[in-house]
């Protein structure tokens, strides 16, 4: 493992020092700078852009949400962990805004250094204890959204998708052509965010948008 450039963003000057040892003591971690805000790592970024970023939520100014978007839209190489107290919606905020980990600041100094080198190698990492609400809230928004976009003949589709039915099949029974049941389609998977037809069915049924007989 290469040495990994890290920047704490953190508004507190003890909780900084306590990190500031903790990677110190790795021999694969290079504490690079220490910022108090979010605009201050936004600046960091743009003179000198880093591998890794400990992340506060609440900081004075520019919070973590919002650095973190204009980071992660600036330079989307740059892994970032949030490392904060929250564990209500600023856990889907900061998920949506491009974070890799999501990590309390209760957490095991040996535990977010095993959580470092995890999003370093690629993962995602979301501490256990908000984990679950994550999952409702990610699962709410995404009923909500998708099942208002979809037309009366997407969602007719898809329940002949759940069924079975082949393109053919639709086509016949609707009195379309296959080429626009496939367009269909291609639009149901793109506002349910899913890839294939399994996906859809799986979620389909899962979300209740058409009911298993």
């Amino acid at each position: 493992m290469e040495k990994v450039r890290v920047m704490i963003a953190d508004d507190h000057s003890l909780f900084r020092e306590g990190l500031r040892k903790l990677l110190e003591s790795d021999k694969h971690l290079e504490l690079v700078c220490e910022v108090g805000d979010g605009q201050g790592a936004i600046n960091v970024m743009r003179k000198r852009p880093l591998d890794l970023i400990l992340m506060d939520i609440n900081m004075p100014g520019t919070d973590g949400v919002i650095a973190t978007q204009v980071i992660k839209r600036e330079f989307p190489q740059t892994k970032i962990i949030a490392l904060t107290v929250y564990e209500g919606e600023e856990v889907l905020q900061m998920v949506k805004a491009g974070v890799s980990a999501y990590v309390l600041k209760d957490v095991a100094g040996s535990e977010l250094i095993h959580t470092i080198k995890r999003v370093m190698e690629g993962e995602v990492v979301i501490h256990p204890r908000v984990a679950n609400y994550l999952v409702q809230e990610l699962t709410r928004s995404d009923i909500k959204r998708n099942d208002l976009k979809l037309t009366r003949r997407e969602k007719d589709i898809l329940e002949m998708l759940v069924k079975g039915n082949s393109n053919k099949d639709m086509a016949e029974a609707m009195f379309i052509s296959e080429k626009t049941v496939k367009n269909h389609l291609t639009s149901i998977f793109r506002k349910l965010g899913v890839k294939d037809r399994t996906q859809a069915a799986v979620f389909a049924l899962r979300h209740k948008i058409v009911e298993e007989e």
